[in-house]
């Protein structure tokens, strides 16, 4: 008998919670939503006929989403998990150019935007080839921020025009959701995961950090990103109340915090950073939140430390992941922060229902406490990369999800992670491929050689900081160098530092630029040389 399939999760909860207010949105002038749970199915299945029969999207087949939070955005996650078609939620961060890519790989005809990006997925179209049939636009008329384009409705119009129907119920094994994270090559990837393992993840965490009807979230990360898929579908399937600030604003995070009693919230550490450096931050003004999750980026002990004595009744928790595993796979406990100084560092035990272990670069299995690539499995985890079978493969060898980061176990079970393999970074909570900085910078005619780092930040996690070497008798300087790669890359992207070397970059018997031993440098010249690398 199936179980993990999410109508079976929301409609009870709905039907039996039919007049609590269950959905809140706010903007800057103040609330501009509120729904109850029987208002929230009724747009859902409205929504889930309304995609077929207004938009042509049929079971299995992909729509975009590229916009803002707000209720929409989860009306759309559940409609997918409903079976009315595969989401594809899409970084809001990408120029026109990804968002063009994504969406012809994807096959994405159906793109839902709102008046903020609907320009962006208007140059996608004009510019770069977009193939896109027709735009959505969430909180607008119809053809807002998208004059002139052919086939643009408006969202509410689309909800209207559906019936209250559920399409047929989905099975444990139906894609449900085609989130691309990034490549080998720079670009971006899709992972594909189904119902059983977006559901698996959000029992994993709900029995991780406990959900209940009394639960206030407040939806202040961007609802695109992996790591928020789990309070998108657990919080309404338990009874809480969903909370949604547009975009992440510390000041309405601190008001909405604040007036709503908000109890429970997910932030990526830089946005701790810019919380504290609010001209109205004050410790109090966050009293009422039992429980802080973070994630999806590195986060400093010394930031950590300070907000730890900052909200000293809060509970803690860090939660490590990935898009491919839907997307936790350790946790972090209050106990650990609050006991044990030592654990800081660690990236936590396997939630409920996943194992790891580490293996050295042949695959074989390492010991306790030595350091090789993360390797997980768990029901949660992706069916495949969207048409790249190869690297499918690749990553599920031996039955077992190659994460690609490089770290240990101690002798408790703890993981603790050491390095990045392909040497993404992350910073404030995005993820950025060096080869494609480097490949933006080696443009610029002054450059000879180039490797890109990630170094340490207490605002960002980390920052994209490069090391060159000029071509001899050429000169250029650091902003020159930031805002020549600011023509190229989304703004994320773009180096924070640039330091010049005059030697060669140190490179393996490949040829290859050793990063690991340029981020060493940067360590001891700017921290000492006693600091982990």
């Amino acid at each position: 008998m199936k179980e993990l399939v999410y109508p079976r999760l929301l409609r009870p909860t709905a039907e039996r919670l039919a007049g609590k207010t269950g959905f809140i949105d706010h903007a800057p002038g103040g609330v501009v939503y509120e729904g109850t749970y029987g208002e929230h199915l009724d747009r859902v299945l409205r929504l889930s006929n309304a995609l077929g029969t207004q938009l042509g999207v049929k079971p299995g087949d992909r729509f975009a989403v590229f916009a803002m939070n707000g209720h929409q955005f989860i009306e759309l996650y559940h409609a997918a998990l409903f079976g009315a078609g595969i989401i594809n939620p899409v970084n809001i961060r990408f120029n026109a150019a990804e968002l063009a890519y994504v969406v012809n790989e994807s096959e994405s005809n159906v793109v839902f935007t709102d008046p903020v990006f609907a320009t962006i997925v208007a140059d996608a179209m004009t510019n770069h080839g977009a193939r896109i049939d027709r735009i959505v636009v969430i909180g607008g008329t119809e053809g807002d921020g998208v004059t002139g384009t052919a086939g643009a409705v408006s969202y509410e119009d689309v909800v209207a025009a559906g019936e209250p129907v559920a399409p047929p119920e989905p099975e444990e094994d139906d894609p449900v959701v085609l989130m691309y994270t990034g490549g080998t090559t720079g670009l971006p990837k899709g992972a594909l995961l189904e119902q059983r393992a977006e559901l698996l993840n959000a029992y994993h965490v709900g029995i991780s950090i406990g959900l209940d009807e009394e639960r206030r979230f407040l939806f202040q990360s961007p609802m695109f990103h992996a790591a928020m898929v789990a309070a998108v579908l657990a919080l309404p399937a338990s009874g809480g109340v969903s909370v949604s600030i547009p975009l992440f604003d510390p000041g309405m995070v601190l008001d909405v915090t604040e007036r709503e009693q908000i109890d429970t919230t997910l932030v990526i550490p830089v946005m701790l950073s810019m919380l504290e450096q609010h001209p109205s931050f004050s410790p109090q003004r966050l009293s009422s939140l039992r429980q802080l999750v973070y994630g999806a980026s590195p986060i400093s002990t010394s930031l950590l430390q300070r907000w730890l004595k900052l909200l000293p009744d809060t509970d803690f928790i860090q939660g490590y992941g990935m898009t491919e595993a839907g997307s936790v796979l350790t946790l972090l406990g209050p106990r650990e922060h609050r006991e044990d100084g030592s654990l800081l560092d660690a990236a936590g035990l396997p939630v409920l229902g996943v194992e790891l272990c580490i293996t050295d670069t042949y695959g074989n299995r390492v010991g306790t406490g030595e350091a090789g690539e993360v390797c997980a499995r768990g029901g949660n985890l992706m069916r495949e990369y969207w048409k790249k079978p190869e690297e499918t493969a690749e990553a599920f060898r031996d039955g077992w999800y190659r994460t690609g980061d490089i770290g240990y176990l101690d002798t408790r079970g703890y993981l603790h992670l050491t390095d990045r393999a392909k040497d993404m970074i992350v910073t404030g909570g995005e993820n950025v491929y060096s080869t494609e900085v480097e490949n933006a910078l080696a443009q610029h005619p002054a450059v000879d050689q180039v490797a890109v780092i990630g170094i340490p930040s207490d605002k960002w996690g980390e920052a994209v900081h490069a090391v060159v070497v000029l071509k001899q008798g050429m000169t250029a300087t650091a902003q020159e160098l930031i805002d020549f790669a600011r023509k190229l890359l989304p703004g994320f992207k773009v180096p924070k530092s640039v330091e010049f070397s005059d030697q060669p970059l140190p490179l393996s018997g490949a040829f290859k630029p050793l990063k690991r031993e340029l981020r060493r440098r940067y360590i001891e010249q700017h921290h000492g040389p006693d600091q982990p690398t």
